[in-house]
């Protein structure tokens, strides 16, 4: 499944409620037995920006919400500075939707690519119920489940267009976090450039 799949494929289920509920009841899940919660979305199902993220960490595992973190913190500051309420203009879900067990002693880990292949056609069916006219994919792991492409550096900031979505792969927040800087090309001041850009262009689209 690539982007241009996003639209083309008809919805698999009546309601985004009954994609949820699917999703609550998979079969074969590979992350089913790692002890996490289930972690789907937050936000306006009827906004017109997506967020796609990545999986849960120890705080969205406990909470039962996508960003709620120090990633989610830094990203909903992010979102407010360009003048995005991230209650009414946002609705963000995960790429894959439990906390994929730590190794030696670590909380959590990246997905591998096992899951993100299995939870694809899920993020893929909730893209299409929301219908929204901008999606955005934070880091990585978003970007392979949505675009099959990794490679943050060079993909970030730059639009692709499936049927009527606007996508564009930015930087995950916490990249951010790691990277304090905000001089001229740093990871902070080109965020600061794609938010910009993504408010431009949200601004072109609900203008009609």
């Amino acid at each position: 499944m690539t982007q241009s799949d996003l639209l083309s494929s008809p919805k698999k289920y009546s309601s985004l409620d009954g994609a949820i509920k699917a999703i609550k009841e998979m079969k074969n899940d590979p992350l089913a037995n790692a002890g996490t919660n289930i972690v789907i979305s937050r936000g306006n199902p009827n906004a017109k920006l997506l967020i796609v993220g990545e999986a849960p960490g120890p705080q969205e595992n406990i909470q039962g919400k996508p960003f709620v973190g120090k990633a989610g913190q830094l990203l909903d500051k992010i979102l407010e500075a360009g003048n995005f309420d991230t209650e009414k203009d946002v609705y963000i879900t995960n790429s894959v939707f439990r906390m994929p067990p730590g190794d030696e002693g670590s909380n959590f880990r990246k997905p591998n690519d096992t899951e993100i292949e299995y939870y694809r056609p899920f993020v893929f069916e909730i893209i299409r119920q929301v219908n929204p006219f901008i999606v955005l994919l934070t880091g990585n792991v978003a970007s392979q489940s949505i675009l099959g492409k990794t490679g943050i550096t060079n993909l970030r900031g730059k639009w692709i267009q499936s049927q009527n979505i606007w996508i564009m792969p930015i930087f995950h927040p916490s990249y951010l976090l790691r990277n304090q800087s905000k001089a001229p090309g740093s990871p902070k001041s080109l965020m600061w450039d794609d938010i910009r850009e993504v408010r431009r262009k949200y601004d072109e689209l609900m203008a009609g």
